[in-house]
């Protein structure tokens, strides 16, 4: 029996699935058992670094890493399943909203979201919380464009910012930093998702166009997309008319819709969690956001 894409996402050990009763969905869970018997727990079952790394060779797929096949799949609700609260997870960081430029009755869809937030707000919390400016402008966008497009959702800055400190150090990780534009240069590509050790396998999907790998599917970009979940839910954040994932503007905005169609009101601990996970189904990973978004809104 073959595992689904959906499944396979969801229930692998490198999503952060100790055992198969760790799977997000049940259907999932049960999927998975009859192809490969249940999962089971060990050093390699869950990934103790976040940065990104030949030496660390933690899970690249994790960002991002779910696509509308996984959502659907695990749509369904079982009244048996744990929440999260009951398996352990964070409480949801308080969501702090920008300071904008604009009233809150002028559009901004017509602003690349860099300009969104109120300068001096963006300089004051880059020298509190020590995340570049030019990456706080774009997670302060983000933030801002989705209190117009998704309200219901309250988004904060700091929910962005934690992502984006785990996945890539806000595009500062190893050689690599952001330009004025907002360009990470070198690009940030992940190790090949070819389900070797610590790693999941996903094959090819965009014949290297993003990642450079026309065999298997790898991570991009400041905020970690795979190539299939960037071409379903790619956003052009400043404007330039193309989407990047290398570009921060557009790979916040996109993380930030992608979470929202995940957690409907991400103020909720039960949808921020469900949000996070859908970047990486793992406790510490969940935990390390919080606890870095909770720091930057304090």
């Amino acid at each position: 029996m073959v595992v689904s894409v959906a499944c396979r996402i969801l229930c692998t050990p490198r999503a952060g699935a100790a055992r198969s009763s760790d799977c997000l969905c049940p259907a999932c869970q049960l999927d998975w058992e009859a192809a490969t018997g249940p999962l089971s727990g060990g050093p390699h079952a869950r990934h103790e670094g976040h940065v990104i790394g030949s030496t660390l060779r933690r899970t690249l797929s994790t960002s991002a890493v779910l696509s509308a096949l996984a959502l659907t799949a695990c749509s369904g609700s079982d009244d048996d399943e744990p929440t999260f609260e009951e398996r352990g997870y964070p409480d949801a960081p308080a969501q702090e909203i920008p300071e904008s430029r604009a009233s809150d009755a002028e559009p901004v869809a017509s602003s690349p979201i860099a300009e969104l937030a109120e300068d001096q707000w963006i300089d004051d919390t880059a020298g509190e919380t020590g995340v570049p400016a030019r990456a706080v402008a774009a997670y302060a966008g983000a933030s801002l464009r989705l209190q117009q497009t998704h309200p219901e959702c309250e988004i904060g800055w700091n929910t962005l910012a934690g992502i984006g400190q785990v996945e890539s150090l806000h595009g500062h990780h190893g050689d690599s930093s952001l330009d004025e534009d907002g360009v990470v240069s070198p690009p940030i590509i992940g190790v090949p998702l070819d389900g070797s050790e610590d790693v999941m396998e996903i094959p090819d999907t965009d014949d290297g166009a993003l990642d450079g790998d026309p065999v298997w599917d790898r991570a991009v970009g400041p905020m970690q997309f795979i190539p299939e979940t960037w071409t379903l839910y790619a956003e052009d954040g400043n404007l330039d008319g193309e989407t990047d994932p290398q570009q921060i503007d557009d790979a916040a905005l996109t993380a930030a819709v992608y979470l929202c169609s995940v957690g409907e009101d991400i103020t909720e601990d039960e949808q921020w969690n469900a949000a996070i996970s859908a970047y990486n189904q793992s406790l510490p990973y969940v935990q390390d956001v919080a606890d870095h978004a909770a720091s930057y809104a304090e």
